[in-house]
């Protein structure tokens, strides 16, 4: 036997035996259905083999065999290369560890392992389904009470305690719109949180009234108007000339179009914690991490808080 050859045969038995007395003894080889460990025996034997065999083969190449066959037609200052076939040896090997990579990943780890974050995720979503049928018929003041103590944790550190913003870090959620909000929104449009069509900005907005784009004075003026509960006259004809095509004659706006700008809403709460704001003062951010019943809760609790 080529002494290469017998090297390779015991390097091999040497390997393999150092794999188990680092694994097999110590009972890294793992118990029944314990897959992780045992693949990664597998990959480790699979590994000293393949890389014994392909140094082994070119060892010999390197002591026995002569350049031959038939010479590319390229060539690099007169250096060309020899137009070899694939060796069997590699191709096999190639598609036999693509073969094995599929199945590890789909059927043997990590996509069929277990997986802590995913016991966790399941954990929630069953939580989640036994807290929304076990809150599925409350009445209205017991979801205002839940509102509550959901607003606490999950508002109150940015809106605070008394949903009054905390001088200006955040809305004030005691009245429905600021006048400076207001400005804001014409000024620059708004994305309609969750509604089909974006409010254009102030270039995008015109007084059906005066058949011009909307100025200043009355941006000044319709601010004041929905700020103060669209009451009295000053800016109503600019609200009815520009603002009622999409909010409604009386302000409470229009399904699938545009929110109301009168009062707070069920629907219009949900749509800000679902898709976050953007507003005169910041970013509010989404809260994706509420279920159903307590985005209703919330909804009950702000709007009842400016009534």
């Amino acid at each position: 036997m080529n002494k290469t050859v017998l090297a390779a045969i015991i390097v091999v038995i040497a390997m393999l035996g150092a794999t188990y007395l680092a694994v097999g003894s110590a009972g890294g080889m793992g118990g029944e259905g314990d897959w992780v460990n045992k693949l990664a025996v597998l990959g480790a034997v699979v590994l000293v083999i393949v890389t014994v065999f392909v140094v082994t083969k070119y060892v010999r190449q390197m002591q026995y065999d002569k350049a031959s066959g038939k010479l590319a037609d390229e060539n690099w200052d007169g250096i060309g290369e020899y137009k070899n076939e694939l060796p069997f040896g590699w191709a096999v090997i190639f598609l036999g560890l693509n073969i094995w990579a599929i199945w590890y990943f789909l059927a043997g780890y990590p996509v069929n392992a277990y997986s802590q974050i995913g016991e966790y995720n399941e954990e929630v979503a069953a939580h989640d389904a036994k807290f929304e049928e076990q809150h599925a018929g409350m009445d209205d003041e017991t979801l205002k009470e839940m509102g509550g103590s959901i607003f606490i944790v999950q508002c109150a550190p940015c809106h605070g305690l008394q949903a009054d913003g905390i001088e200006g870090k955040a809305a004030n959620l005691n009245v429905r719109l600021e006048e400076k909000t207001v400005k804001h929104v014409i000024n620059n449009g708004q994305g309609m949180l969750g509604y089909p069509a974006p409010m254009p900005d102030r270039n995008g907005l015109f007084n059906m009234n005066t058949g011009a784009l909307i100025t200043d004075a009355e941006i000044d003026a319709v601010a004041k108007y929905v700020a103060g509960g669209m009451k009295g006259t000053e800016g109503a004809d600019v609200f009815a000339g520009t603002c009622a095509a999409c909010h409604g004659v009386d302000g409470k706006g229009m399904e699938m179009v545009a929110p109301s700008v009168v009062d707070y809403n069920p629907t219009l709460v949900a749509d800000v914690l679902k898709h976050g704001k953007k507003g005169a003062i910041g970013s509010m951010p989404a809260f994706n991490n509420l279920t159903e019943v307590q985005v209703k809760a919330l909804g009950a609790y702000v709007t009842d808080l400016s009534k």
